[in-house]
């Protein structure tokens, strides 16, 4: 048996689903109100006979393992390790030997970071100036420093006397970023700092951050556990495990420099802050907050480094498809920690405002060159054109380029020719070439689902499906339950022929289809062969159009005149089967 299949064999779906969502009784089934959207009647359904849960309000669903992907914002890994400790299952007996003995490496290293980051703890408490540091010239309260289980690394080397005597040897310490080499022998690696565990999504330490608490010549303000096979600048998010909660709640999050913009922010009763190694934004830190929102909101100095990480983050948020503004922080204040201890209320009035990252940008631009000159233009024109270049959504980008022509007194095929001009060889012409993908959010493509339920539930509606084409369906797995449909031909779909399918991401969502037909056809009154029809032939519109316009695009590029003509009759051809569709 996989490890999925022991799972799922352990737990109750509703008993884990009820930890997010208070479920009551509907039948055989559950009824709750969505945690992904702000519904105020109970659309949120849970099968415990198919394993399966259903969002009406968002057409979010799937199996257990899907639901806590989507609630706690993680990967299927990260998803399957929570619900494996819930039931109480031992991954490693379904790993490879290889595998086996990484897994059995990392666990080490987490029960060593975790035993250094109680001995920090308990050796600031018997330190003084630590706790001065701490408690007074921070202003920490003790409440967030548990919650943060921050501590003091003392300048002797106690912690690695400590560690070795628990059973941990020098090689897992030095691999766990805990101790390295000073003058021929292992010694601790932070020494006289304040330490802030790093921890993972799950609340997991995987490194440290060490501040210094009194002056040391030549000595860095801040050192970091190095890169460990737990630990990944590239990757980690701070405070995430603390702030994902209050993320989904607010519907945004703030990206702040420090970690101790994190912890003040916390402290101050503002949570859904978080950081990323400082400006150092990556896909991977932007990846993992897109799974809680798409509202992103950076809080960087207004510095050269602070605007080069807001002009490499535009490119990689347009193409997560996120929203990126800029919190500003009022004038006279260094950083949102500066900020919080003057007055917190100045640091919420400052989220609850930002500006759209390109606009912001643009004015940042307009003050940084003087456009009264060619030569001011240029640059400023340049700077932003680069911008618009990495924007995937074609109205976007003509919004911004109406902006740079009007904040630059230019016109607009000025600024078209420039842009190609930047782009070329590669790039033919804006807006043309944009790179924007249909949405891929599930509730678009609700009406899609709906006929693939009826398809799979009711044989006498499947020749409704017949002309369609799978490449019109949006996403592989969609097209491999059109294909299954058309396998079932007439025949009902039984149990027993679902559990030989070999993939279990079908299975999931067939079962999900399933359950989605149950709720919305078991009692409807009209033909269900019409629904079928009228959604089949929506899907062939959608193809259709998507047909004509890649066309278009085609036709634009096309010089030789005989092709031309050829293309333009197919492109008659399309308008009028989309209309006869249409009537």
């Amino acid at each position: 048996m996989e490890a999925k299949e022991e799972i799922r064999a352990r737990i109750n779906i509703e008993d884990v689903i009820g930890e997010y969502v208070q479920l009551k009784r509907a039948g055989r089934n559950y009824k709750g109100l969505s945690p992904f959207s702000n519904e105020k009647t109970p659309s949120f359904m849970v099968s415990p006979d198919k394993h399966i849960w259903h969002d009406f309000s968002s057409n979010k669903g799937g199996d257990v393992f899907a639901f806590v992907m989507e609630v706690e914002g993680i990967d299927f890994r990260a998803a399957l390790e929570l619900l494996a400790r819930k039931a109480g299952v031992d991954l490693s007996q379904f790993d490879s030997k290889v595998n086996k003995g990484l897994a059995q490496k990392k666990e080490r290293l987490y029960q060593a970071l975790d035993l250094a980051a109680k001995f920090y703890q308990q050796s600031m408490i018997r330190t003084s100036k630590a706790v001065e540091y701490v408690f007074k010239k921070r202003g920490l309260s003790k409440e967030v420093v548990q919650q943060f289980r921050i501590g003091y690394s003392p300048v002797n080397d106690e912690l690695l006397r400590a560690l070795l005597k628990r059973g941990f040897s020098e090689y897992d310490l030095r691999d766990a970023g805990l101790v390295v080499t000073r003058r021929g022998r292992p010694s601790d690696m932070f020494r006289g700092r304040m330490m802030v565990p790093l921890a993972d999504r799950n609340g997991r330490i995987v490194g440290f951050t060490a501040r210094l608490i009194d002056d040391q010549p030549n000595a860095p303000k801040y050192i970091n556990t190095p890169q460990t096979i737990l630990y990944d600048k590239g990757r980690q998010v701070f405070g995430l495990h603390l702030a994902k909660e209050a993320i989904r709640r607010v519907g945004y999050v703030v990206i702040v420099e420090g970690n101790l913009d994190v912890v003040s922010s916390h402290q101050a009763g503002i949570p859904q802050v978080v950081a990323a190694a400082g400006t150092a934004l990556t896909e991977d830190h932007l990846r993992s907050l897109s799974r809680l929102t798409n509202d992103i909101r950076l809080s960087f100095d207004r510095d050269k480094a602070g605007i080069a990480a807001t002009e490499r983050a535009i490119g990689i948020a347009s193409k997560l498809g996120l929203h990126l503004s800029i919190i500003t922080t009022p004038d006279g204040y260094k950083d949102p920690d500066e900020v919080i201890q003057a007055d917190p209320k100045l640091w919420l009035e400052a989220i609850e405002k930002p500006q759209d990252a390109v606009e912001w940008l643009l004015d940042d631009y307009a003050t940084r060159y003087d456009l009264a000159t060619a030569e001011g233009k240029r640059v400023a024109t340049t700077k932003a054109l680069e911008l618009v270049g990495q924007l995937q959504d074609p109205v976007e980008q003509e919004h911004y380029m109406k902006l740079v022509a009007a904040r630059t007194d230019t016109s607009l095929n000025a600024l078209d020719a420039k842009l190609n001009k930047l782009h070329e060889p590669d790039a033919p012409k804006r807006l043309k070439e944009s790179k924007a993908q249909p949405s891929s959010n599930s509730s678009k493509y609700l009406y899609q689902d709906r006929l693939l339920a009826l398809g799979l539930s009711y044989p006498e509606v499947r020749d409704t499906l017949i002309k369609l084409d799978t490449q019109g369906l949006e996403g592989d797995l969609r097209r491999k339950v059109l294909e299954f449909i058309r396998w079932l031909d007439g025949r009902h779909l039984a149990d027993d022929i679902l559990e030989k399918l070999q993939s279990d991401e079908l299975r999931v969502k067939i079962r999900e289809l399933q359950f989605l037909s149950e709720q919305q056809y078991a009692d409807y009154d009209d033909s269900l062969y019409y629904e079928a029809s009228k959604l089949s032939k929506q899907v062939l519109i959608e193809t259709k159009t998507k047909q004509k316009d890649e066309l278009a695009r085609a036709m634009s590029e096309q010089t030789d005149p005989t092709q031309r003509q050829e293309a333009n009759e197919h492109y008659k051809q399309l308008i009028h089967e989309i209309q006869e569709l249409k009537r």
